[in-house]
């Protein structure tokens, strides 16, 4: 028994098959395999790449069918598409496995830390958040893509940027921050001299990923310089981030909370996915802030995956299929904040844990 999973993001994949004892025997890296950027076609063929690749490093028959594989990818949230994925899987790259499990990759990310669910929020180049309760219900807020979302990801925060520098520049609502060292590194990134030169790399030549990239020079700066406008840009994100939680408040099923540490507030789990979230010190003050200000309830503990997000894929796979793969989520993440309600610091809400001044 083989199992696969794979987790689609908008810029990269991966993919990884488990034997029967739950260890990864192969993995493959590919590119996107998000449906909107590349079709279903496109989608299908850098699935069944990364499966060669991986059957190869498991020294397995190329042939050989996988039990089941399990597709978190970007994009992925209409059933009805991911029908259409699997048909065209089985018929056009029948090598590949005997059966799939089709899902947002939201849902890989929960999979990996718990089967009974629990919240996701995704901030890497687009954002997402996902509930998923106990009973299989599923709720979700953002994931709409660049054009009507994205709160929170690093395309939003490249794209905040750029739009204070021009709204500054056209004196249509100036900033009250210097923007003289963002518009630096925006011309740095883009290799552009003006305003008009960046409108190319916004239209005819945009590329979301690219636009992405400013982000983590973004970051660099806020945190080495401790420059202002960067600082304001992650802090919002933040905001953003929380605001996600909060709307999805109504919906958390009360049997998805256990106890906090004190005994007397209940508390949610959420995996934190994405390179935004290695600028955890720059979104925190403002993720706290609004938790804070919308009078979240419940505690909360932050986690980061300590594995790919594919192996989740693959216990979904798993559980769909009613196959028994052994697993221990506990060396699946680790807990890098954990916030109280109505506990104060000098840091505000919350504790942190280890490994939070990641950077984007």
């Amino acid at each position: 028994m083989y199992i696969a999973g794979v987790e689609g993001g908008a810029t990269h994949s991966t993919l990884v098959i488990c034997d029967e004892t739950g260890q990864i025997v192969g993995r493959a890296k590919g590119p996107s395999t998000n449906h909107w950027a590349v079709g279903i076609p496109g989608v299908a063929e850098r699935i069944d790449a990364m499966a060669r690749a991986a059957k190869a490093e498991a020294n397995l028959p190329l042939d050989q069918r996988l039990t089941a594989v399990g597709l978190c990818l970007s994009g992925a949230e209409a059933e009805e598409t991911n029908r259409e994925l699997e048909s065209y899987l089985h018929t056009h790259y029948p090598s590949v496995a005997e059966r799939y499990v089709v899902c947002s990759d939201t849902i890989g990310s929960i999979q990996a830390v718990s089967s009974l669910g629990g919240m996701v929020i995704i901030a890497g180049t687009g954002s997402n958040t996902l509930l998923r309760n106990p009973d299989g219900s599923t709720h979700g807020c953002g994931g709409w893509g660049h054009m009507i979302g994205d709160e929170g990801g690093a395309w939003w925060i490249s794209r905040n940027a750029i739009k204070t520098v021009f709204d500054h520049r056209d004196n249509l609502k100036r900033s009250k921050y210097p923007v003289e060292r963002v518009w630096q590194l925006i011309q740095e990134h883009f290799g552009v001299r003006t305003l008009h030169d960046l409108l190319d790399h916004s239209y005819g030549r945009f590329c979301k990923t690219a636009y992405a990239g400013l982000c983590a020079k973004l970051a660099r700066a806020a945190l080495d310089e401790r420059e202002p406008l960067c600082r304001k840009l992650f802090d919002e994100a933040g905001r953003s981030l929380a605001r996600s939680v909060c709307a999805l408040q109504d919906k958390i099923s009360p049997a998805l909370l256990r106890p906090a540490s004190d005994g007397d507030t209940r508390q949610l789990d959420i995996v934190c996915v994405g390179s935004v979230w290695l600028s955890w010190e720059l979104l925190r003050e403002g993720f706290v802030a609004e938790l804070q200000q919308q009078g979240f309830p419940h505690d909360l503990r932050l986690l980061r995956l300590t594995t790919t997000m594919a192996l989740g894929a693959a216990y979904l796979a798993a559980d769909t299929y009613q196959l028994d793969l052994p697993r221990d989520y506990t060396g699946n993440y680790d807990v890098f904040y954990t916030y109280r309600v109505g506990a104060v610091n000098g840091n505000g809400n919350g504790t942190a844990g280890h490994g939070t001044n990641g950077r984007c």
